[in-house]
């Protein structure tokens, strides 16, 4: 069964259109096979070798930051689509009769409030006032006793 290799996932045509590799690269065009004959020379396979290992080197980082990016575009898609299974779902989580008795209160609680917060912000004033007060306060260290060989 023939297959289109840009809509099989496993393939690394699929995935390098789907951008979950790196497409394009400079360092893919030392891997590139080449059909001439090369004329051989030590020195010239030894600057070969040592380029060939850098080369890798800096390949290995690209793909590792390309990862670390698209890992941080996941993270937040995955956090996204958790915070809407929690909202979706919270009935497996808490007792619909609990929630509404918890919104319940907080609405009184939200009606009791503000008449509380009117007659406690002179006394809130007065609380901070004092505490400007015990912060501007410099404790005075007593000098130490000095102990000589003498005494000891």
């Amino acid at each position: 069964m023939k297959r289109n290799p840009r809509k099989v996932k496993w393939t690394k045509a699929y995935r390098k259109l789907a951008g979950k590799e790196l497409a394009e690269d400079t360092t893919f065009e030392m891997e590139r096979q080449r059909n001439k004959p090369v004329k051989y020379n030590r020195e010239l396979v030894h600057k070969s070798v040592k380029a060939m290992q850098k080369v890798e080197e800096v390949r290995v980082a690209r793909q590792d930051r390309f990862h670390e990016a698209r890992m941080k575009r996941a993270a937040k898609q995955q956090n996204r689509a958790d915070q809407k299974e929690l909202e979706t779902g919270i009935d497996l989580i808490e007792a619909p009769v609990a929630r509404l008795h918890r919104e319940q209160q907080a609405q009184a609680e939200a009606e009791v409030q503000p008449m509380a917060v009117e007659q406690a912000e002179p006394v809130k004033e007065k609380v901070q006032a004092k505490a400007v007060k015990q912060k501007l306060r410099i404790p005075v260290e007593k000098p130490k006793k000095r102990v000589t060989a003498m005494e000891s």
